[in-house]
């Protein structure tokens, strides 16, 4: 392996036949250059598809009612259906549900006044497991609690960016009143959310409280606009049989078709996550393909120009022979051709395409769709080691015919 002559004559060859080994070795840096490429861009769609997850927990199901669309039992088509607190108790007591909250929409996005700090913010009345759902991170005091809900508390859970806005750095908020919608609530906690700044701009108050104090305005004091409840597994079956007794309840409760679509929307995130994943397995298996065939290409290249170099150097061979040279030492000659000419081919492709996917990182300005497109460093030297071992292999059919060259054969080729 470290004979000095052996590489000074390999490096020989390389110098006569230049242009040929340019384009193998390019042949076979290309397979691994778009293998590495191809392998970080699906990583970054990935990333970016998984990235719109990260506000919403993934096994979750949320119900949003509308109107009919088809009649049924004698009841019109356009007929509105409305949640209630009864809806979300028989939800509630449903095998399979993990945590569960209703939420009213204050549509008039309210005033939130705190001294001379006046400004709107979204505000949204939920029960204490909204948190699971939305994967909202207590940083100071505490989140809604059931006891909050039943004494129908006026308690107020705000975002990071409303305490920025609403108090001067270094105060703390806990305990201290503000008024939301002409009433007082005091702040019991301050959150964060990974959704963005609009997340974290948003005031949480218990679902009771709004209900009591704004149920004339909203249509009820009973009214929930909407459901969303989390499932206890990762099974996509069983959260769809749970989102289908769902329906079920609920058309009979209001009277509708559960063939009506239209009646309820319902978002089951486990399923959408689900299918997301399947479409990534079927994206790698496709830039697998893709990169197999492009380094399968270059392996062919090695193979042929082991091969005309093999043919080239008949004669050569045979002299070697007459002098005593073992088959041994010619298969390594030119084995060992192949095998520096498909490792270096194959390092500097792998160089170059981690390269490039450091230097569009590092100007890639952030998308949502396309996040930090990165590549398993293992997975490229397994894919280049691989290739190596391929391209020396197929440098060995070619030496296996050399070194069974018959010497006077050999010298009489011209």
């Amino acid at each position: 392996m470290f004979n000095i002559d052996l590489w000074q004559e390999i490096y020989g060859t390389v110098r006569r036949n230049k242009l040929r080994t340019f384009l193998t070795s390019l042949a076979v840096a290309w397979g691994i250059f778009m293998l590495v490429v191809l392998l970080a861009a699906g990583k970054g769609l990935q990333n970016g598809i998984e990235y719109q997850f990260r506000d919403d927990a993934v096994n979750s199901i949320w119900i949003w009612p509308s109107k009919t669309s088809i009649p049924w039992q004698g009841q019109p088509i356009g007929r509105e259906i409305q949640l209630t607190n009864d809806d979300f108790d028989a939800i509630k007591r449903l095998p399979g549900v993990d945590h569960i909250t209703g939420r009213v929409y204050l549509w008039n996005e309210g005033a939130v006044v705190r001294g001379d700090k006046k400004s709107a913010f979204d505000i949204r009345s939920v029960h204490p497991d909204h948190r699971y759902l939305e994967n909202t991170l207590i940083i100071s005091g505490r989140y809604i609690d059931d006891l909050d809900l039943r004494e129908r508390r006026k308690v107020a859970v705000i975002g990071d960016e409303v305490r920025d806005f609403l108090f001067e750095k270094g105060e703390d908020p806990i305990g201290q009143w503000i008024t939301i919608h002409d009433l007082q609530y005091q702040v019991i906690g301050v959150f964060q959310d990974e959704g963005g700044a609009g997340e974290r701009r948003k005031i949480f108050i218990p679902i009771s409280t709004a209900q009591m104090a704004y149920g004339g305005a909203q249509g009820g004091s009973n009214r929930i606009n909407q459901i969303m409840l989390t499932v206890g597994t990762a099974d996509i079956a069983a959260s769809k049989r749970l989102e289908d007794r769902i329906l079920q309840i609920l058309a009979d409760k209001h009277h509708f078709s559960p063939e009506d679509k239209r009646a309820l929307r319902i978002n089951n995130n486990l399923e959408n996550f689900g299918q997301m994943q399947n479409v990534f397995t079927i994206l790698k298996l496709f830039v697998w393909v893709v990169g197999a065939l492009t380094i399968l290409a270059g392996i062919v290249g090695v193979s042929n120009i082991m091969l005309i170099s093999v043919k080239e150097r008949t004669r050569e061979i045979g002299i070697r022979k007459s002098f005593g040279a073992t088959p041994g030492s010619i298969l390594r000659m030119v084995t060992q051709e192949a095998l520096v000419l498909t490792a270096v081919a194959g390092y500097l492709g792998l160089a170059a395409g981690v390269g490039l996917i450091e230097l569009v990182t590092s100007f890639l300005p952030p998308i949502d769709f396309f996040r930090d497109p990165q590549v398993d460093i293992g997975v490229a030297l397994m894919a280049t080691g691989l290739l190596v071992v391929s391209g020396t292999l197929a440098g060995f059919f070619p030496a296996w015919r050399a070194a069974r060259i018959n010497p006077i054969q050999a010298l009489r080729d011209e």
